[in-house]
């Protein structure tokens, strides 16, 4: 019986990039396992570690080498193999130096299609201690790392220079070469609280060795936990709630491995400035956690998380207060700066802007965006002058002293300066909403004015880079394009918006200049932007048959689309979808075999069959009923009347021969089945379902 135990491996380096922390180390975990798996040696848990100085991987109760294995390799068949005398064949010397020994020592394999030459050996399994010396070379050097460095005189290349390594297998070190560094059992804790060598007994032990000699807590997720939990306490201690994102969390997380969280207060006076902005600098400049009241108010306080435990935290606190109020200022003064002009003022600056070479600048683009937008609002009955106005302010705030300084802010200064200007809060609102949603959980729009400028900006900047030839290929898209369809989409559907896409992209054709030939590009658009909706509904759970299933009747509209979606995804659950599926792909296979024009209607005086009868019967029927439904988009109802084909179809294949000698019924018949798969084809094709 093969023994297990647990392997550890860590590589120390140089305080790695904290935006890339978590997914370097889940890369290096997820290859390292991976690595062992292949080598028919698989770990019972894996467990990552992470934290500034450090990737480390454990895997648990691994065992200590491979099954020993039975090699066999099919040589030639013994007829090739030799000749008429019963001497070897070229091939078959050739095949036995190959496997480095003598023809005569080759065995001999009986099979049904005859008998072979065949070479067997017994191959010992290899340890644990034989095989990660590569699985980690070949893990580091497959980590997504988009630029690598060198350190000393060294040809190595890593994201941050490595300083040392440990693989310990239980209590056996495993001194293999890694990163031009012979591995060992010593790690190295906190770089102040414990900068001496750490010599790690067993690997089993590694995380409370660390956090208990080495001021290091290694587990990311723990060490997250323990950030959030004393923000929160500190928050608490004020008799109020620290604003925590998650991504500042993770950052934070990944910039410290001893947390200890410090309250720290700033001059009131700062209040007066619009809170999002002491909120950026905060969170994006100083890693800080904003700290605010019930409602949601920014409070004169804020916390920062320490990777020290310092004997005087007086001096930490003051020294963090010391570099915030800078900061605070300029953004005072940027604020003071900004409110002496108006937000349409900025108009004429935005005509120096490049938006893209080809297609023009920003001033230009919000030209063409303010007549989509008024081309929407007219569509769908909202208000035309606060949607053209709203796209024509739309880029302004870039031009601001505080959005140049604060580039997280462009939008949320431009509702703060709309508003100072006495526009219209719908105008105000859209300048913020323009930009939603951003990212894939995100909110949409909630103004009727601020989805229309969403809208039509990601419609032009679609439209416009597909035109000039500059569309997304493989894992390129650097104008995001695939999340701005996506944004298209949700929009559309989630804010219940009956436009037809097609359309719309039509419209924003023609505002471009006649050398872009925007025109030849939007059916290329549109179909790109459509197929978004696999990913959409994907998330949602729906089956990939629905998708193609409405697809192949290429609706226009998304939120139609989606109300198909959900009418198929109903029928689906009843006892006669799966019937009705399956005649509709053995009509649609029927229709498309079928030579010569098969008739516009059906002739009732050729149907003499009783059960083609009772079909014509009821798909007139049903055509009565559905029809109008078509129409309202009542599509759920349409397809629970048209299950009542179901028996009338059944009988009629069981009972009626289609393709009948007699050419009239023949047509006929295939008139009656084309009459009935077109009621079905009104919502979908039903026969990707099966």
């Amino acid at each position: 019986m093969i023994n297990t135990n647990d392997l550890l491996i860590e590589i120390g380096t140089e305080e790695l990039p904290p935006k890339a922390l978590l997914s370097l180390s889940n890369a290096f975990s997820e290859s390292v396992a991976i690595g062992f798996k292949k080598a028919a040696l698989e770990a019972e848990e894996v467990i990552s570690y992470a934290a500034p100085r450090r990737l480390a991987v454990l895997l648990k109760g691994l065992a200590e080498k491979q099954q020993d294995q039975l090699l066999e390799r099919r040589g030639p068949a013994i007829a090739a193999a030799f000749d008429g005398e019963g001497n070897p064949s070229k091939a078959a010397q050739g095949f036995a130096r190959s496997c480095g020994v003598a023809v005569n020592e080759l065995d001999r394999m009986k099979t049904d299609k005859g008998e072979w030459l065949v070479f067997k050996k017994e191959v010992a399994g290899q340890s644990v201690a034989e095989l990660v010396g590569d699985i980690v070379n070949q893990s580091l050097a497959s980590l997504p790392i988009p630029k690598r460095m060198r350190w000393g005189a060294s040809e190595i290349e890593f994201v941050r220079p490595v300083h040392w390594v440990v693989i310990l297998f239980g209590q056996q070190v495993i001194a293999e070469k890694i990163m031009n560094l012979t591995a060992s059992n010593q790690t190295f804790g906190h770089r102040f609280h414990a900068p001496q060598a750490i010599a790690l007994e067993n690997a089993t032990d590694y995380a409370d060795i660390l956090e208990q000699k080495g001021y290091v807590i290694a587990e990311f997720s723990k060490r997250r936990e323990v950030v959030r939990q004393q923000a929160e306490s500190a928050a608490q201690a004020l008799g109020a709630t620290a604003k925590i994102e998650n991504s500042l969390l993770d950052e934070v997380t990944a910039l410290i491995e001893w947390p200890i969280a410090i309250t720290g207060n700033f001059d009131k006076k700062f209040l007066d400035i619009p809170q999002e902005c002491l909120i950026s600098s905060m969170q994006d400049h100083q890693k800080y956690f904003p700290i605010v009241n019930k409602n949601g108010e920014l409070l004169p306080h804020f916390i920062t998380i320490a990777n020290i435990e310092s004997s005087n935290p007086a001096v930490v606190r003051e020294g963090n207060e010391r570099v915030i109020s800078p900061r605070f200022s300029d953004a005072a003064f940027f604020w003071e700066q900004d409110s002496k002009v108006t937000l349409a003022s900025y108009r004429e600056a935005t005509k120096k802007i490049t938006f893209q070479k080809k297609l023009g600048t920003l001033f230009e683009k919000t030209e063409r965006v303010a007549i989509l937008s008024k081309s929407i609002a007219e569509q769908i009955n909202a208000n035309t002058q606060d949607a053209y106005r709203a796209a024509i302010l739309s880029k302004c705030d870039l031009m601001s002293d505080m959005v140049g300084e604060f580039a997280e802010l462009q939008g949320i200064m431009g509702r703060y300066y709309a508003q100072k200007d006495a526009e219209t809060q719908a105008v105000a609102d859209a300048m913020q909403e323009q930009y939603q949603p951003k990212f894939a959980d995100d909110i949409i729009p909630a103004s009727t004015t601020g989805k229309i400028l969403s809208l039509a900006d990601r419609l032009d900047t679609l439209l416009g880079i597909f035109a000039i030839g500059m569309k997304p290929t493989g894992s390129k898209d650097p104008y995001a394009l695939r999340r701005s369809a996506i944004g298209i989409l949700r929009i559309l559907i989630e804010g219940e918006l009956s436009l037809d896409l097609k359309q719309l992209l039509k419209t924003a054709s023609i505002q471009f200049k006649d050398d872009i030939k925007a025109p030849e590009a939007v059916n290329e658009t549109f179909s790109f932007i459509m197929e978004r909706l696999r990913a959409y509904y994907k998330d949602q759970g729906i089956a990939v048959g629905i998708i193609d299933a409405i697809a192949k009747v290429n609706p226009q509209r998304p939120l139609d689309f989606d109300q198909r979606v959900k009418a198929v995804s109903e029928f689906r659950k009843l006892d006669a979808a799966e019937p009705l599926a399956a005649a509709n792909k053995r009509i649609g296979n029927i229709l498309k075999k079928a030579k010569g024009n098969i008739p516009a209607s059906v002739d009732p005086q050729l149907l003499i069959e009783a059960e083609e009868k009772r079909l014509h019967q009821t798909i007139m029927t049903q055509t009565e009923k559905v029809i109008p439904l078509f129409r309202d988009a009542k599509y759920t109802e349409a397809l629970s009347s048209l299950a009542a084909l179901r028996d009338d179809i059944d009988n009629f294949f069981d009972n009626v021969m289609v393709m009948s000698d007699d050419e009239a019924l023949k047509s006929n018949r295939l008139a009656l089945l084309q009459q009935m798969r077109g009621l079905f084809l009104h919502i979908a094709d039903l026969s990707h379902l099966q």
